[in-house]
């Protein structure tokens, strides 16, 4: 044994013969910790033993008879390699006819006088011995039924006259394997051989199936002329029974191989190492299969474990071990040994009992640099036991990361998916278990990606000129960029012709070989990028080019050697017109079946101009040939003389067999029929069979004409059957055709699904389970259950329109489904039935269920009337749909002074029965805002909103005009004023403000100054206040009107504007220019400046439209509440959220779409034109559609308001 190793090394050469050490030997691995044994492992020596003497006698047959030479070659180790050979050394030629067995004999189906010989010699390769032991020679002698009356007395007299039957043809019989039946074992994972060699006159055809099933096709092969059948790589799957079927044309012969697929020991579990802490429980499993089923037997450090050292914490379960509150000193190697008469198998696993505090083993303060955008991976690799917990945190202070931003990885490693400029900084992994904590820091840098900001573009230079590429890179600063420059992805050549400095390649001197792609490679050591173009050689002085053309047609076709199957086609070719022929299309036309179509039959190169050409029985050819070059494709030659091939029988059968019934009683069996140029011969016609797959029946024929559906009536309902359709024509029978399984017809279910029952999840969804239905009261393909349901009333019993039943299906076995979009506080009624493919069963019991109160509406309209100089009156209508009982109403408001400042917000409860309310003591000429909104058991509903003003003090109003009032101010009239309009050389940006109720809709008319053409009209998404227009035609005069139209009446704007005048072209680009650019970023400068001027005067005064003020001084106390549970939803877009002065920015509820949040039957159910998960959750979105707004011109860079931001989330 080497030293340290554990290798055991046996020199046969020098201590002593194999033979003294074969045997099984195992490997044994023992420290303080425990014992590990190896598996077993098997020496035998090799062996190659002499062939014994025996004396063969010279064999004389007739001819036509059959032949079996023996070999039986000595029984070596591991088993010779068996060929045929004669004096010579020459391998002995074979065929269907002639063909060596598994067993090493040589079969002859039938002699011929050519089989005549004297050394027919069996060989035996010993690969491991390198050795060939030879078998003495055979003399065979064929002779006719002519010779043998004249040398039959000589040949008994001193020689054995092998056979004594007639060289007539015969029908075939089987050489090997004897019988009718046989059976074959093979081990699972190997290959299993089958052989069935016949003989017969003429030389009979082998071919194979297997009995119930097909074979598998990607592991199945046919060897020795198909008369052995191999299967790599079997399973138990493959167990069953094989056919070999031998025929010639006198007769068929069958054979059946019974194969039974065994196997050793193999894992599906393996114990794996398992490291505990002492008071832990945890368990060892060993599972595995085998055929028959192995036995599971356990060690402990090599020793049985009945016999070892006992273990109160451990229990044996057959295949596991179960320790309890485990302790250190069960510290131990466990071995788990499966074994069957076919194998062995044995794992070791070590169980170490441990007790470690945390400890991370990731080097402190290790800097990570990631580029910005890319996912980071932070590693925290750590041990202890018991298993340490992970969490991470940022900063010094900050809190765990959570998982809904981050990925926490089982191994501790912490994901960023994509990372960001705020991610740098520190970040620390804490370990913790009972024994301990254990924490590292480590570092984080997000660097600027690498760019190219000028691409090397597309050059075309003259021989012998110069050409320049630019590639101009952007990196991080901190990070050092290496550029290097390749031509067609190679290095550069190393010629001085070539320049590179910082930003360019320089070619000078360009030759033609110079031509190609150049690509500009940057890399950083954490990225890289890369730009090419393509550099075009030319000559100096162009020459004509010559002119380039498909080919000429080919002409002359002449067929000639013509075969039943073949025949061979030559041509000559026409000119190519200064590009080479690459290839030949030849195609052909079947005037008996498809006459006037051609085909594409096959190709051929270019320099070939004689084909022999494949051809199928009973076509009437007729040939043409296409010539191809670079161009394109020549015109077709004249067709050929035409050919007429011999009829045979089909060589394939109908595909897309199917076997579906119409009605109860009927089996339809359809088929795609073969064509004409398939059929082979006249008189195509279909052998259709049938039997009851689960039935002993035997099979039931029909021939029919060609037609593609014949009806088997009186069958019994939604039965099996086993279905064939096999082709025929006047010559004979397309080989024998796969079965296939088809079903007779459906009928109706006979039986309703039972125990419905239905659990309400919330106030809008309800669960229902039901149990299903036997499969033969089905009596067709389950499609699934169906449910029914209605609203039999609501509990409110406020709704008196019609009550419509809904339809939810969900497909295959499912037991249980989930109904959503059910009305608040309503009884429902509902009913299951199962589905077949002919329609729906009897309905179950209907059951009643109940939905729970929920969240009410808004009320339906909000008025202000009566207003005085100290109060206002509210008047209301109770929400459309309260789903529930109304508890009470809850009214806030709060003034708004003459800077839009807010003031205090006032909250009251009011009775549900209230429809109407009067505000005292309120500030005169003052406006107000006001929240409302209903409230059931449930929650608070969604609110209303509006605003209204206080009329003015009579003592204050002199100088104040008539028209502006004494004050009964009910609402805010809308207006729309500062239309302005800033117009391009073909495009406008038409800009407003307005103040009005909401809900309105806006649009634009425009149109030429003195045009009499009608004006265009745009409609404006949303309550946005710009719209840009496209398309104008420059240096002309427009006139906008911007309307508004609502419940309020209809307003409206005009404005005048002139678009640029149109730009003259220029022979230069002036936007290449350098001073152009320069004057450009100056410009660009400047108006940044204004525009941050322009917006930190904004927002410290100026005008202040009602819509944005009513959106800017929304209840802060009142958001938008789920349907479900009655929390508060955020509605919010995080790109423009910004803190308030005062107030609220959270928008009305009234501005929210309703469309988005109606609930829609669509997304759940297949009756619908929905469909459900296997657990019942619904497919698709709850919530309506999402609509992207298109871009229109040049919007306002004043970012969106609230509502804006609420109407692109719904």
């Amino acid at each position: 044994m080497n030293p340290g190793s554990g290798t055991l090394v046996i020199n046969i050469l020098s201590e002593g013969k194999a033979e003294t050490y074969e045997g099984i030997y195992q490997c044994t691995a023992r420290n303080e910790r425990g014992a590990a044994i190896s598996n077993n492992i098997v020496v035998r020596p090799s062996r190659s033993p002499l062939w014994t003497k025996e004396k063969l006698e010279p064999m004389t047959l007739q001819n036509g008879q059959p032949l079996v030479l023996p070999c039986r070659p000595p029984i070596g180790l591991p088993p010779p390699i068996i060929f045929w050979m004669d004096n010579s050394f020459q391998r002995l030629p074979q065929s269907e006819r002639v063909s060596q067995g598994l067993n090493g004999d040589l079969y002859f189906s039938n002699v011929l006088p050519e089989d005549t010989r004297e050394d027919y010699i069996c060989y035996a390769r010993f690969n491991h011995t390198q050795t060939i032991q030879q078998k003495q020679p055979i003399s065979v002698k064929v002779i006719s039924v002519d010779d043998l009356n004249d040398t039959i007395a000589a040949n008994l007299s001193d020689t054995e006259f092998y056979g004594g039957k007639s060289s007539g043809e015969r029908p075939p019989t089987f050489l090997t394997p004897e019988g009718n039946a046989s059976n074959k074992e093979e081990l699972r994972g190997n290959t299993l051989s089958l052989e069935c060699i016949a003989e017969g006159l003429p030389t009979p055809i082998i071919h194979w199936r297997k009995e119930d099933g097909t074979l598998p096709a990607n592991r199945t092969f046919y060897k020795n002329f198909r008369k052995t059948l191999q299967i790599i790589h079997v399973s138990e799957a493959d167990s069953g029974k094989y056919q070999c079927i031998a025929k010639n044309a006198l007769g068929v012969v069958h054979h059946t191989i019974a194969v039974t697929v065994k196997a050793a020991p193999y894992w599906i579990m393996a114990p794996r190492n398992l490291v505990l802490s002492p008071g832990e429980d945890g368990s060892l499993i060993c599972r595995a299969n085998g055929n028959p089923k192995p036995k599971i037997s356990w060690l402990t450090n090599g020793v049985p474990i009945e016999i070892a050292p006992d273990d109160p914490s451990r229990k044996i379960d057959g295949d596991t071990i179960i320790f309890s509150t485990i302790q250190e000193r069960s510290s131990a190697v466990y071995q788990c040994n499966a074994s069957n008469e076919y194998g062995y198998l044995l794992a070791n696993a070590f169980v170490n009992v441990l007790a470690e505090p945390p400890r991370i083993l990731t080097s402190a303060n290790t800097l990570y640099q990631v580029i910005a955008n890319r996912p980071a991976l932070l590693d925290c690799v750590f041990f202890g036991s018991p298993l340490p917990t992970i969490e991470w945190f940022k900063g010094a202070k900050g809190s765990a990361l959570r998982e809904d931003i981050y990925v926490l990885h089982e191994n501790g490693t912490l994901e960023i998916p994509v990372a960001q400029k705020d991610s740098t900084g520190t970040y620390t992994c804490v370990a913790r278990n009972k024994l301990g904590m254990a924490k590292n820091e480590v570092q984080l840098e997000i660097k600027d990606p690498t760019m190219i900001i000028k691409q090397p573009e597309y050059a075309v230079v003259q021989r012998g000129g110069t050409v320049t590429f630019e590639c101009k890179v952007k990196h991080d600063p901190t990070l050092v960029p290496t550029v290097r420059w390749l031509k067609d992805n190679s290095e550069l050549p190393n010629e001085d012709r070539f320049t590179v400095n910082k930003d360019h390649l320089v070619i000078a001197d360009v030759i033609d070989h110079d031509g190609g792609t150049y690509t500009c490679v940057a890399n950083t050591t954490l990225d890289n990028v890369s730009a090419s173009a393509m550099l075009s050689v030319v000559a100096p002085t162009p020459t004509p080019a010559p002119i380039y053309d498909v080919p000429n047609p080919p002409f002359d076709l002449e067929l000639t050697n013509h075969l039943d199957k073949s025949v061979q086609l030559s041509w000559t070719p026409g000119d190519n017109n200064n590009s080479p022929i690459t290839k030949f299309i030849i195609e052909y036309e079947d005037s008996m079946h498809d006459a006037g179509l051609w085909h594409h039959l096959t190709e051929v190169p270019g320099t070939q101009t004689t084909t022999q050409l494949q051809l199928s029985p009973y076509v009437n050819y007729s040939f043409r040939v296409v010539a191809v070059n670079s161009i394109g494709s020549s015109l077709p030659s004249e067709a050929s003389e035409q050919y007429l091939t011999k009829a045979a029988e089909p060589d394939k059968n109908p595909t897309n067999v199917e076997g579906l019934g119409s009605e109860p009683d009927n089996l339809v069996i359809t088929w795609k029929p073969l064509s004409g140029f398939e059929s082979n011969g006249p008189g195509l016609q279909y052998k259709v069979s049938w039997r009851q797959k689960d039935g002993d029946d035997d099979w039931t024929s029909v021939v029919v004409a060609n037609v593609s559906k014949y009806i088997v009536s009186g069958t019994p309902t939604f039965v099996p059957y086993l279905i064939k359709v096999q082709a025929l024509n006047d010559v004979g029978f397309a080989p024998e055709p796969a079965a296939v399984m088809g079903h007779s017809g459906e009928d109706l279910p006979m039986v309703a699904p039972g125990n419905v029952r239905v659990n309400v999840v919330n106030s809008t969804l309800a669960e229902v389970h039901w149990d299903p239905v036997p499969l033969k009261s089905i009596r067709g393909h389950l499609q699934g259950y169906r449910i029914y349901y209605w609203k039999t009333q609501s509990t409110s019993k406020r709704s008196k329109r019609h009550l419509e039943k809904k339809i939810l299906t969900f497909q295959g076995s499912k037991t249980h489904g989930m109904l959503p979009g059910l009305e608040p506080f309503s009884h429902y009624k509902l009913n299951v039935r199962v589905v077949n493919g002919k329609g729906e069963g009897p309905a179950s019991p209907d059951r009643v269920f109940t939905t729970p109160e929920g969240v009410p509406s808004a009320p339906s309209s909000l008025k202000i009337i009566n207003p005085t100089l100290d109060s206002l009156t509210l008047e209301w209508e109770p929400p459309s749909h309260p789903n529930g009982i109304l508890t009470e109403y809850t009214l806030k408001y709060q003034p708004i002074n003459s800077t839009h400042e807010l003031g205090p917000l006032v909250d009251i409860k009011i009775p549900a029965n209230k429809t109407r309310w009067t505000l005292k003591n309120l500030n005169f000429s003052t406006r107000y805002k006001f929240y409302f909104y209903a409230q059931t058991s449930a929650g608070s509903g969604s609110q209303i909103t509006e605003e209204a003003v206080t009329t003015v003090d009579e003592g204050k109003m002199a100088g104040i005009p008539p028209d502006v009032g004494a004050g009964k101010v009910q609402a805010i009239k809308p207006r729309i004023r500062n239309l302005t309009a800033a117009a391009a050389e073909t495009s406008a940006t038409v800009s407003w403000e307005y103040e009005g109720p909401e809900h309105v809709t806006f649009y634009i008319e425009y149109g030429v100054v003195g045009s009499k053409e009608d004006w265009r009209k745009e409609i404006v998404n949303g309550s946005r206040s710009y719209f840009g227009l496209k398309g104008l035609m420059p240096g002309t005069a427009y006139k906008v009107r911007v309307g508004a139209e609502g419940d309020s009446g209809f307003v409206s704007a005009e404005d005048v504007f002139e678009t640029g005048p149109a730009m003259a072209s220029r022979q230069v680009d002036i936007a290449t220019q350098g001073w152009f650019i320069g004057l450009m970023c100056a410009v660009a400068l400047l108006i940044l400046i204004l525009l941050i001027v322009c917006f930190i005067r904004r927002n410290k005064g100026g005008k202040y439209p009602v819509k944005e003020k009513e959106d800017a001084h929304a209840d802060p106390e009142i958001q938008p509440m789920k349907e479900d549970d009655g929390t508060f939803g955020e509605y919010s877009d995080a790109e423009y959220q910004r803190p308030s002065k005062k107030g609220s920015r959270t928008p009305s509820e009234r501005t929210v779409d309703k469309a988005g949040s109606d609930d829609s039957l669509v997304d759940y159910g297949e009756g619908v034109n929905g469909q459900f998960n296997e657990d019942g959750s619904f497919i698709g979105q709850y919530s309506g559609k999402k609509e992207k707004e298109p871009a229109e011109g040049n919007e306002s860079s004043e970012a969106p308001s609230p509502v804006n931001a609420m109407n692109s989330f719904v």
